[in-house]
């Protein structure tokens, strides 16, 4: 019985399938031409510009780059006093073949604030990221990030503190 008061939806079924490739079939090569048309026009209106900013799939890395290495790259504080201001410096060293040069370091929000070495690095030599959170309106576990902008491939490096600031 199910089998027969399926006959109707299959032949309906049929039908659309058998109107829609007739449709398709009438545009054709016209259709197609004129899609490629409205493409070609597009991107004579819209051309892609070159960023050398961003880095291609196929373009190596230059080798001279400098390196921005941390000894560390995480500190836990542990417990924090409420109210208190705690701070941490993580050194690095330029281990490329050109000086280096960071742009800016940012935090996740404004209880943390980075300072850096401003003058550039040279090749071998050492600088420091001082990081200080303040704990004031702060309860629990936190975690914080602090993200360093410098002229190293890739340009962004990521350094994160940790600690639990205890309740009154």
């Amino acid at each position: 019985m199910l089998r027969h008061a399926a006959y109707p939806f299959l032949l309906a079924a049929a039908l659309l399938v058998g109107c829609n490739r007739d449709k398709a079939s009438e545009a054709g090569t016209q259709g197609m031409n004129a899609a490629a048309e409205e493409a070609a026009t597009d991107a004579k209106a819209n051309p892609t510009i070159d960023n050398p900013n961003v880095a291609s799939d196929v373009e190596a890395p230059n080798p001279d780059a400098p390196v921005l290495t941390f000894a560390e790259k995480q500190f836990d504080f542990g417990d924090i006093r409420p109210d208190s201001k705690v701070q941490h410096t993580f050194k690095f060293t330029n281990t490329g073949k050109t000086p280096l040069l960071i742009a800016d370091a940012t935090a996740s929000c404004g209880c943390t604030t980075p300072s850096w070495t401003k003058e550039a690095i040279a090749p071998g030599a050492t600088g420091e990221l001082q990081v200080q959170f303040d704990s004031r309106g702060k309860q629990g576990l936190i975690s914080k990030q602090v993200n360093v902008r410098a002229n190293t491939q890739p340009n962004m490096t990521t350094l994160y503190i940790k600690g639990n600031v205890l309740t009154n």
